[in-house]
């Protein structure tokens, strides 16, 4: 099935016959950012998506599959070299994407279901980085809404995290007993995010960052840092989404706070998974908080960020399938690939109703102005145009060699794209800079 014979001394891919067949799995922004940053790379892949969406669909190939086994199926039949993991939901369902691709001898960029519990089980991560002394905030178990206020016990801010995915909404930051309760109601009685446990977690303070690590076994490289906004509404005001934007450089934050990010978390959380015997291969993400104590852990994430991604992926030079591949494989070429010195802002165009509930057929309009980068969120082709099709429904990404740069062209290339009830924010790169 392999059509690829090695990666040559340069690190470039040899091929015998056809270019390398490489499968992105997800249908979102994120996955259309990676979709277009593999399709760059030298050897000049052929791209497969599932499910995919129509964006996506304009570079890549569709996968026809109506599940996990029959996905991996597909790849088999397509003959897919690598399989790259963009939505997390995929790693843990069934038996695990990583796990099936991996009996079919198809390499994955992603980690295996027992290494993904890092992201779909907070109580996983939680009791994995007290083991291994990684700093984070302190947290309890509870698995009812009673428990849940006793441990809270009136101090406020309190911050509540459901155990499992919840596609980025899964956490509420509360700053009184009735924004508490409001939550508790969506988790134990609704059951808004399905069955599972909630951690009721200390509350933080300082900047966020998100720092990223390409992890391969015992070896990692730290990608290009970036923060993201989660609140829907200008000043940090309103819902957590599940993101309004983020700006990304390797400029982010000063030399000193990434070295002690990497000793602190970084190295002990590689380590730490070798220890337990939990392979990873693939991105890994940590939410962190930047406190007056130190950086702490937030939460991990077995995939790259969203909106994040939509940030980083146009600053990224080099060989992204020729990496991802070798690290697939078990052979880390740091090498392959490097960041710009500049700035990416991401502005997210988000529907009516949005985060309780999102609409679709709204006509998006002053797409063929924009001149900045336009990822597809949540959209869909009718009638020879875009209207809207999910919550978050485009990210616009402009680059520069400076912040302002980057930031105003992002704010003025959002602003020229517009459909009924669209929600944006005018303060991301602006705001916690």
């Amino acid at each position: 099935m392999v059509r690829f014979v090695r990666l040559d001394k340069r690190g470039m891919l040899c091929y015998h016959g056809s270019a390398m067949n490489i499968a992105v799995i997800g249908k979102g922004g994120r996955e259309q950012a990676l979709v277009e940053t593999l399709a760059d790379s030298s050897g000049k892949p052929q791209i497969f998506s599932f499910p995919g969406s129509d964006a996506i669909f304009r570079t890549a190939m569709p996968l026809v599959a109506d599940g996990l086994e029959s996905l991996v199926d597909a790849m088999v039949r397509e003959e897919i070299d690598l399989c790259v993991a963009g939505e997390e939901s995929y790693l843990v369902k069934g038996e695990g994407l990583a796990n099936r691709c991996a009996r079919a001898g198809i390499p994955c960029w992603g980690p295996p279901k027992e290494s993904a519990q890092l992201e779909a089980s907070k109580e996983f991560a939680k009791k994995f980085m007290m083991k291994h002394g990684i700093p984070t905030g302190k947290a309890v178990a509870v698995t009812n809404a009673q428990e849940a206020r006793e441990v809270i016990g009136g101090n406020y801010p309190a911050v509540l995290k459901f155990d499992g995915l919840a596609a980025g909404k899964g956490v509420a930051v509360c700053p009184d007993e009735t924004s508490a309760e409001s939550f508790l109601i969506e988790v134990f009685e609704r059951h808004r995010f399905g069955e599972g446990r909630l951690l009721v977690e200390e509350f933080l303070t300082g900047p966020e960052i998100s720092i990223f690590a390409a992890v391969c076994d015992d070896k990692y490289l730290v990608l290009c840092p970036a923060r993201d906004y989660k609140r829907l509404k200008d000043g940090d005001e309103g819902p957590n989404t599940g993101g309004m934007g983020a700006v990304a450089s390797r400029r982010l934050t000063d030399e000193n706070t990434l070295r002690v990010i990497e000793q602190s978390i970084v190295e002990p959380t590689v380590a730490g998974l070798r220890e337990d015997g939990l392979p990873y291969r693939g991105f890994l993400y940590f939410g962190l908080m930047l406190t007056p104590d130190g950086p702490k852990v937030i939460e991990y994430n077995c995939r790259f960020g969203d909106p994040e991604c939509e940030a980083v992926m146009p600053l990224l030079q080099g060989d992204l399938a020729g990496f991802c591949l070798a690290g697939a494989r078990g052979e880390f070429r740091p090498e392959l690939i490097s960041f710009s010195e500049g700035w990416s802002v991401c502005c997210i165009l988000a529907s009516a109703g949005y985060p309780v509930s999102s609409h679709s057929g709204d006509k998006i309009s002053g797409l063929e102005d924009c001149k900045a980068r336009v990822f597809h969120c949540g959209s869909k082709c009718a009638d020879g145009g875009w209207v809207t099709a999910g919550g978050r429904v485009l990210a616009i990404t402009a680059t520069g060699a400076t912040l302002e740069e980057a930031r105003k062209a992002a704010h003025a290339e959002a602003a020229k794209v517009d459909f009924s009830g669209s929600q944006r924010r005018n303060d991301i790169a602006y705001r916690n800079i």
